[in-house]
């Protein structure tokens, strides 16, 4: 029997607890949501909030992640330095990560990025339509040529982002913007995806085909064993023949 992937959502739940608009579309968080989903899709779910100690990602828990999805937007310098240098670790060495919507600002993604992950943004209920742009991925698995959602927040390029290793989805809004929604990247032995749909105020996380993405994604960042990375002197592999000093003539 296969082992299930476990994963880790994890929330500010912030929103959910001062904001009756998004308390009404998430009562129990948007981290429970997710998460259920993902339990009824046939993995080893768990939620982690901000306000548990350490963040709910403890070194234990963290040590039996497979994959991480990050979501993130009011209190990103709340989050501890040394557990995003404890996650950092964990995803170079191959935990999975999934960073969702304002995301894109967390210490987290920062660090790994290496670049400000800035963009432009309007919140205006305007619709979004996520084109996908690589119809092979195992990420759109049971996604048509596009998702479309009647009501989002924009984000707008230019995304200070580094060149992405793929770019899945393209987002076209009312406004005229377009956006890269759906990027991977990979660091050390970890996969990362960034997948942009998600403001708090609206139901995306109850949209199926948002989900799904989520759940292939969860499935494609899952670590692959692949043993440790060997860094460092090695002794040869095959036999080196001496060589006579000087030039050849």
């Amino acid at each position: 029997m296969t082992t299930p992937i476990r994963v880790v959502v994890w929330n500010e739940f912030r929103h959910e607890k001062k904001d009756e608009q998004v308390r009404a579309i998430y009562p129990e968080g948007m981290h429970t949501v997710i998460a259920r989903y993902l339990a009824e899709a046939g993995f080893d779910a768990a939620t982690a909030v901000l306000d548990e100690p350490e963040h709910g990602l403890t070194d234990e828990v963290l040590d039996r992640c497979d994959v991480l999805v990050w979501w993130g937007h009011i209190a990103h310098d709340e989050v501890k330095d040394e557990v995003v240098e404890r996650i950092h670790r964990r995803v170079l060495e191959g935990m999975g990560l999934i960073v969702l919507h304002s995301g894109h600002f967390s210490k987290i993604f920062k660090t790994l990025m290496g670049t400000t992950c800035n963009l432009k943004w309007r919140e205006a209920d305007e619709k979004e339509r996520l084109w996908v742009v690589a119809p092979g991925h195992p990420i759109v698995e049971g996604i048509g040529p596009y998702i479309e959602l009647e009501q989002e927040e924009m984000y707008g390029e230019f995304f200070d982002i580094p060149e992405p290793d793929e770019t899945i989805f393209i987002s076209w809004f009312e406004g005229g913007e377009v956006f890269r929604s759906g990027c991977t990247f990979t660091r050390g032995k970890g996969k990362i995806f960034y997948f942009r749909p998600g403001h708090e105020t609206y139901p995306t996380y109850h949209h199926p085909d948002v989900l799904k993405v989520i759940a292939n994604a969860v499935r494609w960042a899952a670590p692959v064993n692949r043993g440790e990375i060997v860094f460092g002197n090695v002794k040869p592999l095959e036999p080196i023949k001496a060589k006579q000093g000087g030039m050849t003539p």
